[in-house]
């Protein structure tokens, strides 16, 4: 089961099993992680999962999709190099051990 880390809004890490297969904004929302929201359900339509992933696995979670894209140009929080929606990133067992933070003006 690969698991995913969550740095939140206050700086802590917490860790969580992953199911293969479901997202990382899923797996945030089931396990109350505070600063991801999914309003939109993972539709790429409302950027409320907007995450930065760690430097070491950007290669491994690859770029974000055209619509992903323009909605990280609409996010609230600045965007990085490695901003990427959490609802668009599945989790698999290459992914065991990801590394993603939560941006501080999430809404």
């Amino acid at each position: 089961m690969p698991k995913v880390t969550f740095v939140t809004l206050d700086g802590s890490r917490r860790t969580i099993d992953a199911t293969a297969g479901d997202s990382v904004m899923a797996t945030a929302v089931r396990n109350g992680v505070p600063g991801i929201i999914g309003e939109c359900g993972g539709n790429v339509s409302c950027a409320t999962c907007h995450v930065y992933v760690d430097e070491a696995f950007a290669s491994r979670v690859g770029p974000p999709g055209d619509m992903e894209d323009d909605m990280l140009d609409l996010a609230v929080s600045d965007r990085r190099a490695t901003s990427r929606l959490a609802c668009q990133i599945r989790m698999t067992d290459a992914l065991d051990g990801l590394t993603v933070e939560c941006p501080q003006d999430q809404p």
